[in-house]
């Protein structure tokens, strides 16, 4: 049996491939490109809720908020670890992020404006990051499937706590419902772009779903997301930017307008509000960090050689 039939097999019994088994070269390139993308978007989305953990407004908010951010931060770390047993380094995936030739979620080029931001990107960002990674879980790919088991689990909290923050602004004052009823306002339509663009624009959809390396679709994805979070939505007392959405009593389903696909492309291809922002403070904190790095490397290193002495 040749390496292509064993990996065909594999997928057809929904077994996992492991990374030094034969897989094509497609096959890897579009696994490098999905795990680079996830695992840059973790270390980007620090910088929105990071820039709040001094601001939030009691110890405790504060504290939950550090480590929800330290989850970020492990959870790219998880899924680089993953890319680097499809044989590219993490130097070189820095390298391409930092120079524009790999992407991160645009979701993460918004602005955090407000405390109630950060209950909606916990409940609304971190709510569709977790219907996107459960499936996840099922991917093809071994080490890519096992890394999300653990991420699902923190990413619970992560939407816990964002909905918490929200539920507490719902019971105060009005100002306090003005603010959150904003953040909804504004992160309600980039989260239903979280999702992609529609399957039948999405030029890698088709392949990744007949590799399973992808097991739903962006549409699919994104209905769950809206089917699940309507409700809660309706519990807290928002409203949502969209004059269309409707339940479907035929199909069960909510039902929601267009969406602005000329403002998604516009961010993916560099023109966010904070696209450059945050690229320039992603670079300064690699180069500001080489030091560690490096100190970091020489310590394996003085302990390698103690060890074969």
């Amino acid at each position: 049996m040749t390496g292509e039939d064993r990996f065909l097999e594999t997928i057809e019994a929904d077994d996992k491939v492991e990374p030094r088994d034969w897989m094509p070269d497609g096959y890897r390139k579009t696994l490098i490109r999905q795990i680079a993308q996830h695992a840059h978007s973790e270390v980007i989305g620090m910088q929105p809720e990071g820039n709040w953990i001094t601001r939030a407004p009691t110890l405790m908010r504060k504290i939950i908020l550090m480590a929800k951010v330290q989850d970020e931060a492990g959870h790219g770390l998880y899924l680089y670890s993953a890319a680097e047993t499809l044989g590219v380094s993490r130097d070189e995936l820095q390298h391409l992020l930092h120079t524009g030739k790999q992407k991160y979620s645009s979701i993460f080029n918004y602005p955090t404006l407000s405390w109630a931001d950060i209950g909606a990107i916990g409940w609304l960002v971190d709510g569709a990051a977790i219907v996107n990674q459960i499936a996840l879980q099922q991917t093809s790919y071994g080490p890519y499937a096992r890394a999300m088991v653990k991420i699902c689990k923190e990413e619970s909290f992560h939407a816990r706590q964002g909905y918490s923050i929200l539920l507490a602004l719902s019971r105060g004052s009005e100002a306090q419902r003005a603010m959150m009823q904003d953040a909804v306002d504004r992160w309600w339509w980039p989260s239903l772009m979280m999702f992609g663009p529609p399957d039948a624009e999405s030029t890698h959809t088709e392949q990744s779903m007949e590799w399973k390396i992808k097991r739903v679709t962006n549409d699919e994805l994104r209905q769950r997301f809206v089917d699940q979070t309507v409700p809660q939505g309706q519990h807290l007392g928002v409203t949502f930017p969209d004059p269309d959405l409707a339940y479907d009593e035929g199909t069960g389903h909510w039902m929601i307008g267009d969406i602005d696909w000329d403002e998604f492309w516009a961010v993916v291809k560099g023109d966010g509000r904070l696209n450059r922002e945050r690229i320039a403070a992603k670079v300064r904190a690699w180069e500001g960090g080489a030091w560690v790095r490096e100190a970091a490397t020489a310590y394996a290193e003085k302990v390698n050689l103690r060890r074969t002495a």
